[in-house]
């Protein structure tokens, strides 16, 4: 099969060719969901020599494990409720957010049900679900663990009717991600590893707040611990403070005032105010920036009324809108050269400071050591050549062996004269020894 390619549509067909293809897709996959459906319900697996329509389909098909499950699980619950292909076909219901309700689904309340969850994505089903269907809420535990971490069998995963049990299999390379999930209205479950540093800091938070009764409870020492995070990073990046004062004006026409970005952030509701032609909005509230909605190249001026919130993506789009892709690329590469050269400078000043700190080193340990040798002549001045030996860089035994050398010169010889003697015999010395090395 040829790759298919779409370099001679132009935008417009584009979208409307990706919006085929989806529809296409569900229509497809409704056809395979009931195809399994009826095998699975006639067990033409088992004359095929499988245990179960899962291990058949992984076998056969050898498609995702968790796909896998996803449609055997959804294929048996539209045989039970055949309202849910419909709605498969049609784009209103998606695989995962059939899987997640099929254990709540009934046919007493699949009308319901179905239509509350229509167009909705995987997290606001599950958030719908624990709504409807509240479990009680999970233990506080905070235990260590082994090398070992809880995998689902393949061999009993899609057991009709109970939930798999758990076993353990070793932990590989990736570790796994921390999962959040809906328990009932107002309340989520929180799963994951934490490394020994965070639950000493956790212990440590403990004992500095034990004399409340708060500290007790770990979900309210990490809402204590989420509340001062929150307020540390809107204090960096809002300015966010209770006694706001006037601000010096800056020369950066780039700079957004304080004041400025706190009301523009109240407003907008921390999200991307980006709205497509047919009025669907981002709303994203991560990669947020301060975007102007008349340029400053065009003379827009940094106030709450020509400042809006807009998702990295979104900012860059509304650029290349105006300038051109051409330009914004060319003002990205610019920046990155730039970015470069900063790094590059950052490390040349590092590498010199590193450079000045070795030398003032070193001049302070020569200084330590004329002190020293100092300290040793004031102390026995007619005898003390050791320290004058080390400090003209000879090795401390080679200095102790000229030393009992000079021992055998005159008692009135000055330091001078024992120091050039000693040097003279360590001079000779390295001589014989080189000489003998050779003969040898």
């Amino acid at each position: 099969m040829s790759t298919p390619s779409f370099s001679r549509f132009n935008d417009a067909d584009l979208v409307h060719e990706l919006d085929r293809c989806f529809e296409r897709d569900a229509a497809d996959e409704t056809d395979l969901i009931a195809c399994i459906g009826e095998v699975d319900e006639r067990k033409l697996y088992l004359p095929a020599g499988d245990s179960s329509m899962f291990a058949y389909c992984m076998r056969r098909y050898r498609r995702s494990e968790d796909v896998t499950y996803k449609r055997i699980t959804v294929a048996r619950k539209a045989r039970e409720i055949p309202a849910i292909l419909p709605l498969l076909a049609d784009g209103r219901l998606h695989l995962c957010g059939i899987s997640v309700m099929a254990k709540y689904l009934k046919p007493e309340n699949a009308a319901e049900l179905l239509a509350a969850a229509a167009h909705k994505t995987r997290k606001e089903i599950q958030c719908l679900i624990a709504e409807r269907f509240p479990q009680p809420d999970a233990p506080t535990r905070l235990e260590p663990i082994h090398s070992t971490v809880p995998t689902l069998p393949q061999s009993h995963q899609l057991a009709p009717g109970r939930v798999p049990e758990l076993q353990s299999a070793p932990i590989d390379s990736a570790t796994p991600r921390a999962r959040v999930a809906p328990l009932s209205k107002g309340k989520y479950l929180l799963q994951g590893t934490i490394p020994e540093s965070l639950y000493e800091k956790l212990r440590y938070i403990q004992a500095l707040d034990s004399h409340t009764a708060r500290s007790e409870d770990l979900m309210a020492v990490l809402e204590s611990c989420a509340d001062a995070r929150i307020t540390e990073l809107e204090k960096r990046r809002l300015g966010a403070t209770s006694r706001p004062r006037p601000q010096a004006s800056s020369s950066d026409p780039r700079y957004i005032p304080l004041a400025v970005r706190r009301a523009v952030w109240e407003r907008d509701g921390g999200q991307c105010t980006f709205t497509s032609e047919d009025g669907h909005p981002c709303g994203s509230h991560k990669y947020l920036q301060f975007d102007h909605i008349i340029p400053r190249a065009h003379g827009g001026e940094a106030t709450v009324e020509n400042t809006r919130l807009r998702c990295r993506a979104h900012n860059q789009y509304e650029a290349e809108r105006i300038f051109g892709a051409g330009f914004m690329e060319m003002k990205r590469e610019a920046a990155r050269a730039a970015a470069e050269e900063r790094k590059t400078a950052a490390e040349e000043r590092r590498a010199r400071s590193e450079a000045e700190r070795a030398e003032k080193h070193a001049r302070a340990e020569a200084e330590r050591a004329a002190r020293q040798a100092q300290a040793e002549v004031e102390k026995d001045p007619d005898r003390s050549v050791v320290p004058w030996l080390r400090h003209l860089g000879c090795r401390l035994e080679e200095a102790r062996e000229a030393s009992a050398y000079c021992e055998s010169l005159p008692p009135g010889t000055t330091v001078e004269d024992r120091i050039r003697a000693a040097l003279r015999f360590l001079s000779t010395r390295r001589g014989l020894v080189k000489a003998e090395r050779t003969a040898a």
